[in-house]
């Protein structure tokens, strides 16, 4: 599956017009190499993904070509979120 379709569907990222543009300005890694938009992914693959001053890496669990919001989440696990702390108002 491409890398832009899996964000898309495991709701990481909104769209996928949004995804192949995060992918194109090089702020998406697969195992430590950079990604375009049609990197294909597998079980296994470690994803690194830039969000501005957010670092979110991931591992693929699983690959599903379309999926409810519930079971999303099962298609990856975290494995490491760095970024600025969160503050409560």
């Amino acid at each position: 599956m491409r890398i832009d379709k899996f964000l898309k569907v495991s709701r990481l990222i909104k769209r996928r017009t949004l995804a192949k543009e995060v992918a194109s300005q090089g702020r998406i890694t697969v195992n430590g190499n950079k990604a375009k938009a049609g990197t294909e992914l597998s079980p296994g693959d470690e994803v690194t993904i830039y969000f501005g001053t957010k670092t979110l890496k991931i591992k693929v669990e699983e690959l599903h070509d379309t999926t409810k919001k519930d079971a999303a989440s099962s298609m990856y696990t975290v494995l490491e979120e760095s970024g600025p702390a969160e503050t409560s108002s």
